[in-house]
């Protein structure tokens, strides 16, 4: 008998589906092979909790139902599988200490070139992380309009969404200098009392689309001054982490800055990064960035 078998059925009687362990492990294949997110073998609540929604939405009545529908060619289920076990965790100036390095890091540039820098946010969630960058430039040029664009992505379509409106409940900037809110954010009134908007200069900076990290192909022209990814890599494996950063590589500008969390470690990729410090890590010398497909 096999170890699935012994394991069914599901978790609790209180469950409103059968949950079994075949069941568990058919998703953690799934969201590994579409969004390269290794699944540890605790997590079978959260994925109860967030998929059994996904259930009710399609009129489901068990999970392996589900699962089959999912793994059909045509499912259009399968971005919203991806978006319900998306972790979105962000905040405005998180990790604090990579803006005043980035500030620095454009300054330079403009100082040895007088082009517009690109710069790529590549899990943007509800927006707060690129809408940080794309201020940090203003301050740094001290400029509404800063010679900086800036790509932001996600794998989550939803969050996208939320981004791209730019509107958060004002708690979510409190602990953000009132100076800045005052110049870069609009307050709501009436029935919008208690929320505050990007302003139109800041969000003018930032263009927003869907990628999967895990794509084949990312569409993208490369020629970055520097590449956010933070806190994304600690749901990877360490292959997929290489294979990623092997893909980043070509797209930063020699000398380009790749911003990493605070609890990822990039040593594996030493001939592609070296580490500038605050989980700052410098592209080296090699393949020409210019122009390239990701």
């Amino acid at each position: 008998m096999s170890a699935a078998a012994i394991l069914e059925p599901s978790s609790s009687p209180d469950h409103e589906y059968e949950f079994s362990q075949r069941d568990f492990d058919r998703v953690r294949r799934l969201i590994r092979e579409r969004a390269g997110i290794a699944l540890n073998a605790g997590k079978q609540n959260m994925v109860y909790s967030r998929l059994s929604r996904r259930l009710r939405a399609c009129g489901m009545s068990s999970f392996a139902e589900y699962l089959d529908a999912l793994e059909s060619a045509e499912s259009p289920e399968r971005q919203d599988f991806i978006n319900a076990l998306t972790t979105n965790l962000t905040a405005f100036w998180r990790e604090a200490h990579h803006f005043p390095i980035l500030a620095e890091h454009l300054r330079q540039r403009a100082a040895q070139s007088g082009e517009k820098f690109s710069i790529w946010c590549s899990a943007a969630s509800t927006g707060e992380e690129p809408y940080t960058i794309a201020i940090t430039a203003m301050e740094a040029f001290g400029s509404m309009t800063p010679p900086v664009r800036i790509l932001a992505t996600d794998i989550d379509t939803g969050v996208l969404e939320q981004a791209r409106r730019g509107t958060y409940a004002e708690d979510n900037l409190a602990s953000v200098s009132p100076a800045l809110v005052r110049k870069y954010f609009m307050r709501g009134t009436g029935q919008n009392a208690g929320k505050v908007r990007v302003r139109p200069e800041v969000a003018a900076l930032v263009s927003f689309r869907q990628l999967n990290l895990l794509e084949e192909r990312w569409n993208l022209r490369g020629g970055f001054a520097a590449v956010f990814c933070r806190n994304v890599m600690i749901y990877f494996d360490k292959p997929t982490q290489y294979a990623v950063l092997r893909r980043f590589a070509p797209l930063l500008e020699t000398g380009g800055l790749l911003f990493a969390g605070h609890s990822e470690n990039f040593s594996e990729a030493r001939e592609l990064f070296q580490l500038r410090g605050s989980t700052v890590y410098e592209r080296l010398p090699g393949e020409s960035s210019a122009r390239r497909q990701g």
